[in-house]
């Protein structure tokens, strides 16, 4: 749990360190004190109603087990053998199959999974995957990744902002100063997101399959849904491309320089640990 804050830390370090560093370019010393003045809000912002925002952009709605009985039931069974309070449970209208968890904490944490995954996956697999977002939520992984999300979009705001309005302490505009920053701030805070998140899913995976109990299930679930997401957009998925480290496979179209940026490892490396996890269950041994 103490890594899980020192990343924490180190990511808002790091982004106030990114703001300070756009500040400068655009607008000197005044534009750094601004910058990291805003950084700062930011970050607190973030950390108390981030959750709540991505579940908006998401268009998210809370359900229940009267309004969603197969979805609920199953995160309700999960978390309790996982030792975890009960997290809000959330359903989202769109097609593509996936699913992710957010919110602060283990207390104020939400699941949300989108219709075409519960109308795709079996009970079984469903629970795999569930299992996988509620090791998140144990691992406090949710916090990095809603921070990051909401804050990678404040820098790129940040950039394109600078990019009309920077001056210099002198007082003449730095446009092209300003262009590097709104061109390299967003890549920037990517690759925060990429130290964090590729062996974080790796870890979930494994985890998700000691809850469930079932590696194969979460192993099926992952082949269904790299099929699936190939064919069918997430619109605020690629309306707001940074939330999408948060999604238990990725949800957008990769395409030329995109495909660099992944923060999802291999679909075929996950699914090939969690048959090798499988066959440790069957061989009745300790999985490593």
């Amino acid at each position: 749990m103490l890594g899980n804050w020192f990343k924490t830390g180190l990511l808002m370090a790091a982004i106030m360190a990114l703001f300070g560093v756009a500040g400068a370019a655009i607008g000197g010393g005044q534009g750094m004190l601004i910058a990291l003045l805003f950084g700062l809000a930011t970050n607190l912002w973030a950390y108390w109603f981030s959750d709540a925002m991505v579940l908006r952009l998401y268009n998210a709605h809370e359900v229940d087990a009267a309004t969603a009985p197969q979805l609920y039931g199953a995160v309700r069974d999960l978390a309790a053998r996982a030792g975890l309070p009960m997290p809000r449970v959330y359903l989202i209208d769109e097609a593509q199959p996936n699913a992710f968890a957010t919110g602060r904490n283990p207390e104020h944490a939400a699941v949300a999974a989108t219709r075409g995954i519960v109308e795709l996956l079996n009970a079984r697999e469903l629970r795999g995957v569930l299992a996988h977002e509620l090791t998140h939520v144990r691992n406090r992984d949710m916090l990095t990744s809603t921070i990051t999300a909401s804050i990678a979009g404040a820098i790129s705001a940040l950039a394109h902002f600078g990019m009309f309005f920077g001056n210099r302490d002198d007082g003449e505009r730095n446009p092209l100063m300003a262009l590097l920053v709104m061109i390299l701030a967003p890549i920037a805070a990517v690759l925060i997101q990429l130290a964090i998140s590729r062996g974080r899913e790796y870890e979930a995976d494994r985890g998700g399959a000691e809850i469930s109990g079932d590696p194969a299930a979460l192993a099926d679930a992952l082949a269904k849904m790299e099929r699936y997401t190939k064919g069918l957009p997430l619109p605020p998925a690629e309306e707001h491309p940074a939330t999408a480290q948060m999604m238990i496979v990725n949800p957008l179209h990769d395409g030329g320089l995109a495909g660099l940026f992944s923060t999802h490892p291999p679909i075929e490396e996950r699914i090939r640990r969690l048959l090798a996890l499988a066959s440790q269950y069957q061989r009745g041994l300790q999985p490593r």
